[in-house]
């Protein structure tokens, strides 16, 4: 799964798209995204992470629009 999240946003980050529009693109992913979160310790996550720069990338736009929306700087219409 790690591998091929790495692989589609190294692809969509080539065509220098924002990190909203990675977001978008990338949302076929977080389903896979979140089953490695459930089912990994954080060391295995920081492997991957590691590993797979695309990866990290993602969890990194994951994380930076999670804390947006937590801090109210990013606003979810219901």
């Amino acid at each position: 799964m790690a591998s091929l999240i790495d692989v589609r946003m190294k692809a969509i980050a080539r065509s220098g798209v924002d990190d909203f529009a990675i977001f978008a693109e990338m949302a076929d992913y977080m389903p896979a995204f979140k089953r490695l979160m459930d089912t990994s310790t954080n060391d295995d996550m920081d492997q991957l992470a590691t590993r797979y720069t695309g990866f990290y990338q993602y969890a990194k736009i994951l994380e930076t629009i999670a804390s947006g929306i937590q801090s109210g700087n990013i606003v979810v219409p219901k």
